[in-house]
């Protein structure tokens, strides 16, 4: 049973990440060329900042995924020097190491909650990726216009 609430609820989360970076990226593709007051090129640095405050806003809440999945018993832990304290900061620190997926290794998932760990991983690679993505086409736009 635990299994299944823990596939639930990871796809779930999953599918709000997803549909926040998607939503960030549409409108920054539809208002970025309306800023006319703005050089075409630090639109770019506009972008930039929006998409880095997404993926912010997109670890803490895969933080708050770990907070909540702790809530039920059997559910897994946290290992390591930072984990004992069970405070927000500790979550929110195996978030950024996993969604980067820099694992440093001195905070580890145990028991279901690997399986949020990996869902992250893979979807911090691909929104980072698409973050790239779109801003190197913003960079081809913005960068070519403005040597005009």
């Amino acid at each position: 049973m635990l299994l299944i609430l823990a596939f639930v609820f990871n796809t779930l989360l999953a599918l709000l990440v997803i549909l926040i970076h998607y939503e960030v990226l549409f409108q920054l593709d539809k208002r970025l060329p309306k800023v006319s007051h703005l050089p075409a090129r630090f639109k770019v640095l506009v972008g930039a900042g929006v998409i880095f405050l997404a993926h912010i806003v997109e670890i803490w809440i895969f933080a708050f995924g770990y907070l909540l999945t702790l809530q039920f018993d059997g559910m897994g832990g946290l290992t390591g020097p930072a984990s004992g304290h069970g405070a927000l900061l500790d979550y929110v620190y195996l978030s950024f190491i996993t969604y980067t997926t820099v694992g440093y290794g001195d905070v580890v998932a145990n028991g279901y909650l690997r399986y949020l760990t990996g869902v992250e991983a893979l979807l911090g690679l691909l929104l980072i990726t698409w973050s790239a993505s779109f801003l190197f086409l913003e960079m081809q736009k913005y960068w070519t216009s403005s040597k005009r």
